[in-house]
């Protein structure tokens, strides 16, 4: 007789529609990474690293371009939705994937609650006599209905609203520079990068905190399914998003910090963006900024909704969630969503009955968790277990790997205490469903069978 922790059983795949290219896809990475998301926590993270942002955004960039190689390897050997759940699964089984899977979720559930409640924020601020949640609640309802049309809906909207950003980041730096030119500055060129009040440990715990801003990269690969080409699509469009929101970050914060080293005059440091821009251009620029926020923030919560849909698409569609539900593709626009819907409502809630500073004190922790899992999973697929040991292959199978795993270990141990609450205690809930769904862990979760992982080339 069979022992109970056999060969897990295999389950018949729903597909989802491929129509997203490199471009697409890149476009679809960076409104997720929300080019503006610099001044969401610019006068806390500039306090951290004593004046130096940009230093701290370098070090972040460097450390999540080696994560982003190894994302975009793993794209290529699976792909398939359900980004380092995914990887894990299929390279360390389904019992890691499943908990790797459920950390990483914490972040992307977190995500549109965040961007939701960013732009009630900002709204109820021009508009004093609409409450908050009339704002949360309205973004949610359009947002949800984006994502329920169609990933092409979504592609399009991105496109317009990254736009907005961009220009605002144009005339940022426009007006910045004039203001440097103009009034002069003390500080040196290379200062608000590294100095001698800023050692190591200073710009690490610094980036810490801004590597949520690189959750992009991870949401291209959740698109895999919808992608054209996808082993080659994928991770092209990961470096791509790397790149180009790791440079928008750090000329945007270095641009800030000329304009603003002061940063212990802030007025307030969770608006400490206010002062910079009233600084760089007045009331006009302010104005321009906070709607060019609203945008960004709308695009992120379109493409955080999107990601967070298609994990649980993925998990409910290997029922270790109700695949009832979670695993349900509507029948003529091809979209999960109940999924997308069950995110839009719990997101919305959140937004409402939470306050910012929880919100935000817990969601770098899955983020850096899941990057070092994919780290790890390009060692033990590639080089391990695909015997990948030329020298070429030493360099992108283990040592680049190996050095994407050593930062992100480091950065997650600089998070805060509460944020280790918060996430192991979120650890501890996905242990008892894990429970429940393997019957007291008396069996294997069930396993997808990724038909194109069969036909993915290793390079």
């Amino acid at each position: 007789m069979a022992s109970s922790l056999s060969a897990s059983p295999v389950i018949a795949a729903p597909t989802l529609n491929r129509t997203l290219g490199v471009g697409a896809l890149t476009l679809f990475g960076v409104a997720y990474m929300l080019p503006l998301a610099v001044f969401t926590t610019y006068g806390i993270a500039t306090e951290t690293t004593n004046g130096h942002l940009p230093g701290a955004y370098l070090v972040t960039t460097i450390a999540m371009l080696f994560t982003a190689y190894s994302y975009a390897n793993m794209g290529r050997a699976f792909p398939a939705a359900g980004s380092a759940y995914t990887y894990t699964q299929r390279t360390f089984g389904t019992h890691f994937g499943f908990m790797t899977g459920w950390t990483l979720l914490l972040d992307y559930l977190v995500l549109p609650l965040l961007n939701f409640l960013m732009i009630g924020i900002y709204l109820n601020a021009a508009m004093p006599a609409v409450p908050v949640w009339v704002w949360v609640i309205g973004s949610m309802v359009i947002i949800t209905a984006l994502n329920v049309i169609g990933i092409r809906m979504v592609a399009g909207a991105n496109f317009a609203l990254i736009a907005i950003q961009v220009i605002f980041v144009v005339v940022f730096v426009a007006f910045g520079l004039r203001y440097v030119a103009g009034h002069g500055t003390t500080v040196s060129p290379l200062a608000p990068f590294f100095s001698e009040t800023a050692g190591i440990g200073t710009l690490m715990a610094g980036a810490a905190i801004l590597a949520l801003a690189f959750l992009g990269f991870d949401a291209v690969s959740t698109l895999s399914e919808e992608a054209k080409d996808p082993t080659r699509s994928i991770p092209k469009a990961i470096i791509l998003t790397t790149i180009v929101g790791g440079l928008l970050f750090i000329v945007t914060a270095y641009v800030a910090t000329l304009v603003f080293p002061d940063f212990a005059n802030f007025t307030d440091a969770d608006s400490a963006a206010k002062d910079v821009m009233l600084r760089a251009g007045g009331g006009a620029l302010f104005t321009f900024f906070a709607a060019a926020y609203v945008a960004g923030s709308f695009a992120s919560g379109i493409t955080s909704q999107a990601s967070v849909a298609r994990i649980l698409f993925a998990m409910g569609r290997d029922g270790q969630l109700p695949r009832s539900v979670f695993a349900l593709i509507h029948p003529r626009l091809r979209t999960p969503y109940l999924s997308v819907i069950i995110v839009g409502v719990v997101g919305a809630l959140g937004a409402i009955l939470l306050p910012l500073d929880t919100v935000a004190s817990v969601i770098s922790f899955g983020a850096l968790v899941a990057f070092s899992c994919v780290n790890a999973s390009v060692i033990l697929h590639y080089f391990v277990r695909g015997n990948e040991r030329t020298a070429a292959g030493t360099v992108k199978y283990l040592v680049a790997p190996a050095i994407g795993l050593l930062l992100t270990v480091w950065l997650w141990t600089s998070l805060s205490e509460t944020t280790f609450v918060a996430g192991f205690i979120w650890v501890a809930v996905g242990v008892v469903i894990l429970g429940v769904v393997t019957r007291g862990y008396t069996r294997k979760p069930p396993v997808m069978e990724f038909k194109d992982a069969d036909t993915a080339q290793i390079d």
